[in-house]
């Protein structure tokens, strides 16, 4: 690769660096279609770099699926995928905490992002209320799911059903957090089995 072709590259890169980054938009990040505009054809080899380098100083970009388009090409899904610097890897606690997060609406969080995962990301509402209920004060409720959806963790469509927001698709980890949720109930369940073997 000639000096002048690698400028052109770090220029584009640059460039893809400044539209995710500067958020234009009342939701963070940038669609593929808006890249592929700025950045030209092959903007996808100028994400994977920008990507590289990012990683240097622990960020990533993760594109995000829009819901529904399974049935579309290749092409098709990354013009309507949503690009977004995220961290890499997983952030401790503490720094969800300072940023303004109760440990009991991560809780929540986490607890409805489960019950919603295991329900094909969709369920009622009220259903995911009374789940709720049974660990947090039933006024505080109703403020958390707004919250939740206002910050675009989750969705509630026009019928009060939820489903995981574009947010939640972003910076949490679905699988991880239905691992680590599995492993938990195994370590509380265990004790319990093991005092029966005694008893």
């Amino acid at each position: 690769m000639s000096e002048e072709e690698k400028a052109a590259y770090a220029r584009r890169v640059k460039r893809a660096a400044q539209l995710l980054l500067v958020q234009r938009h009342r939701t963070p990040g940038v669609k593929g279609w808006e890249l592929r505009k700025a950045l030209g054809k092959n903007y996808m080899k100028i994400v994977k770099l920008l990507d590289s380098e990012l990683e240097r100083i622990g960020l990533q970009v993760k594109i995000v699926p829009e819901e529904e388009t399974e049935s579309l090409d290749e092409e098709a899904r990354l013009d309507r995928a949503r690009f977004v610097v995220t961290v890499r890897g997983r952030l401790p606690a503490s720094d969800a905490q300072a940023s303004g997060w109760r440990i009991d609406d991560l809780a929540a969080l986490a607890a409805t992002l489960a019950y919603l995962a295991s329900r094909q990301g969709k369920a009622p509402r009220g259903e995911v209320e009374r789940l709720l209920s049974s660990k947090l004060p039933s006024w505080r409720v109703g403020i958390v799911l707004d919250r939740f959806v206002r910050l675009g963790y989750l969705k509630e469509d026009e019928n009060e059903v939820l489903s995981i927001g574009w947010r939640s698709r972003v910076e949490v980890d679905l699988e991880e957090l239905a691992e680590t949720l599995l492993t938990l109930s195994e370590e509380v369940e265990k004790p319990s089995a093991d005092q029966g073997d005694h008893g």
